[in-house]
């Protein structure tokens, strides 16, 4: 066994190996290190110095063979410095240095929403309504399609937004990588893949501020279900958003059933992937009881998509939906064989009309004016759910004819809710019984 105190072992062991040389040896033949602190004497002095400091990173002759570990704490008490604004980039759907994600059913537009997001921060253009803090270089990778795909994909935004392909070059990057894969198994553990590597070097040579995945479940080859698995998928997305100081997105396709807006728990596999997102949103089809609201024919609801967000923990959650419209577009790539060529998915922003919006007081007084008149048989009227003839959102109607039924129904419900309207006992005239007929609140009408 070697004698710290030997200096004819160490001046062997010197000889023996060489500064920087790799060492492989059984623990009797490792080499002291290079600068080894001395006693008065001249000899090595391996003693600890007790109650002195010792300091991360620096020598300690309690383990000379590595540097004591540190938390890297700091004192809340002397940090009186606030850090910068969050790096924002488009509306409060993508943030530097976090991981973003979309939730949504297959067939409902997610990819076609995404691209014309990636677009508008491109080009610097506010495409989908959203704001766009500053113009971003973007890498978007499609793991389902291929170049062909999204050539065609991007041909029909581009041509419904009226971008020009001057306008895209040198900002946005794309890629159809088949078989690469962020994390794969290997001798039983989940390791970085080859794609971590090519996606590491090309968002550090073309300078990206944005990385576009779709989808998540196409990115690895772990199993989806398993919590560990997952977390180290995400964690390599974050620690690529972080070191290189970029947004990372990863739309995800969600589990069989039906979706609910801003349901955060719908994404396919382990909870992980979904906890570890900061910026989550869903992405639905407008539904039956929507479409009545707003006066959209059954045949043209499956076109309307609203995005909610639902788990949005670093900023305050948006109080309303958004919505888009989806719209084909044809491309004009006919041949012979195919002389109409293809008509591509893209979207527009779409903003639902407003219950209120436009109606006048005029408007509002006349049908109080006729409810409180009641019927011309002597009925008055009701804001029963069936009351058939007798219902109020009828007169509401009949002042406001653009407004669905949905509408004059919310209407009136409004005016019941503010003590507007009041329902009161009366003796009706055609049924000779006491029935609930609404009377209206003069003091509470609009002037």
């Amino acid at each position: 066994m070697l004698s710290p105190f030997n200096t004819d072992d160490i001046d062997d062991l010197k000889r023996t190996f060489m500064p920087g040389e790799a060492i492989a040896a059984p623990a009797e033949d490792v080499p002291m290190p290079t600068e080894i602190p001395e006693s008065a004497d001249g000899l090595p002095d391996l003693e600890p110095e007790y109650g002195k400091p010792y300091i991360a990173g620096e020598w300690d002759p309690r383990s000379p063979w590595a540097p004591v570990p540190s938390l890297k704490e700091w004192d809340a008490g002397e940090r009186i410095d606030v850090p910068e604004p969050r790096g924002w980039l488009l509306g409060n759907q993508f943030c530097r240095r976090f991981l973003s994600g979309l939730l949504a059913a297959g067939g409902t537009g997610k990819s076609a929403l995404r691209q014309a997001q990636y677009l508008a921060l491109a080009t610097g253009k506010p495409l989908t309504g959203e704001h766009v803090f500053k113009r971003c270089r973007v890498l978007m990778l499609s793991l389902e399609d291929d170049d062909d795909e999204m050539l065609r994909r991007l041909a029909a935004a581009r041509m419904h937004h009226n971008i020009q392909p001057a306008d895209l070059k040198g900002w946005l990057y794309c890629a159809a990588p088949k078989g690469l894969k962020l994390a794969e198994m290997r001798d039983g553990t989940p390791q970085a893949g080859q794609l971590e590597t090519l996606l590491r070097d090309t968002i550090s040579r073309r300078q990206i501020d944005l990385l576009g995945l779709d989808p998540f479940v196409k990115l690895h080859a772990l199993e989806e279900n398993d919590n560990g698995a997952m977390d180290f998928v995400c964690g390599l997305l974050v620690k690529l958003a972080i070191e290189f100081n970029i947004a990372v997105d990863c739309p995800h396709h969600v589990k069989k059933g039906q979706l609910a807006a801003g349901d955060a728990d719908a994404g396919r596999g382990a909870s992980s992937a979904r906890d570890a997102g900061r910026l989550m949103y869903t992405l639905t089809k407008m539904t039956d009881v929507e479409g009545e609201t707003f006066g959209i024919p059954a045949e043209q609801r499956k076109l309307y998509i609203r995005l909610d967000s639902s788990k949005v923990n670093i900023s305050p959650p948006s109080g309303e939906a958004t919505w888009f419209r989806l719209v084909g577009v044809p491309i004009g790539n006919g041949t012979p064989e195919y002389p109409s060529g293809d008509e591509v998915q893209t979207v527009e922003r779409w903003h639902p009309p407003k219950t209120w919006d436009g109606i006048s007081s005029a408007q509002i007084n006349a049908a109080l004016d006729d409810i409180e008149s009641g019927m011309p048989n002597g009925q008055r009227y009701s804001d029963a759910p069936k009351a058939g003839e007798r219902a109020a959102w009828k007169v509401v109607q009949r002042h406001c004819p653009n407004r669905t039924e949905f509408q004059c129904r919310e209407i009136v419900r409004t005016w019941s809710k503010n003590g507007l309207l009041v329902a009161e006992d009366y003796e009706d005239p055609t049924d000779y019984k006491t029935r609930k007929g609404l009377r209206v609140i003069h003091g509470k009408r609009p002037s």
